[in-house]
């Protein structure tokens, strides 16, 4: 479905990105994951075409993608959820996920069932502008259920955990889980959360702007946390995130 070939990035005369190449194949639940300032956001960003890559090339369905903008690949079924999300003044939850379903006549048991899905009260929420009024982590749940309405083939989210609460956090990994049984798509998720790496069908270890590791869940699990002690088992003077990547 999806295929980086020799991806390269710089800015301010740095290299954040270098010659990175990757398959992401249809159907996969992939954890992007890798130190901070590791390139990890970047490459989700090229990949929406957010950011464009100084050399290499996006392939998505068979088509070179690396110079279409966002419209365009968002009309081919890429989605994208921001770590900030975005405020859209004079527009209600209900008229955001009518535009992201593709429909204005869709079901309000649908609108309901995506909202309650992100654990947000349809009656409270439906009509309510997405503005200044909303917290963070009320909007994170809001776009979420956005992009769930959309059924996107390749669906992108980069650090969705960030300034949400536990009970969200927890509900969160329900969601991605719902969301790559039921829509059948690619979901390719920026995170260095464990309880995330968990439910991935594939993870992709990314070092100083290259792809060190890439494998299924099981193998990469192993070999990301080999060098970690189990936390019952640390001494009393040893902290558990130790030697955590």
């Amino acid at each position: 479905m999806l295929e980086l070939k020799d991806i390269c990035f710089s800015r301010d005369n740095k290299n954040i990105l270098k010659n990175v190449n990757l398959e992401i194949d249809n159907n996969k639940m992939v954890v992007i994951t890798g130190p901070n300032g590791s390139g990890k956001s970047t490459l989700a960003k090229i990949i929406m075409g957010i950011e464009n890559p100084d050399s290499g090339k996006i392939v998505f369905d068979g088509k070179d993608i690396t110079n279409l903008s966002i419209t365009e690949r968002a009309k081919m079924g890429i989605g994208f959820a921001f770590q900030q999300p975005v405020r859209f003044k004079g527009l209600t939850v209900r008229d955001l996920i009518e535009i992201s379903a593709g429909s204005s006549s869709i079901k309000v048991c649908d609108a309901c069932d995506v909202l309650a899905d992100v654990g947000l009260c349809a009656q409270e929420y439906l009509n309510r502008e997405v503005n200044g009024g909303l917290s963070g982590g009320e909007l994170k749940r809001i776009e979420i259920a956005m992009l769930a309405a959309k059924k996107s083939k390749l669906t992108i989210f980069d650090e969705p955990e960030a300034g949400i609460d536990l009970w969200s956090f927890n509900n969160l990994i329900s969601v991605f889980e719902k969301m790559h049984d039921d829509i059948k798509g690619s979901i390719v998720i920026i995170s260095h959360q464990e309880r995330i790496l968990n439910i991935a069908d594939e993870i992709v270890l990314i070092s100083n702007g290259k792809v060190e590791k890439h494998g299924p869940r099981e193998e990469m699990l192993s070999q990301i946390f080999n060098k970690v002690k189990p936390c019952h088992k640390l001494e009393k003077n040893e902290k558990c995130n130790e030697g955590r990547a």
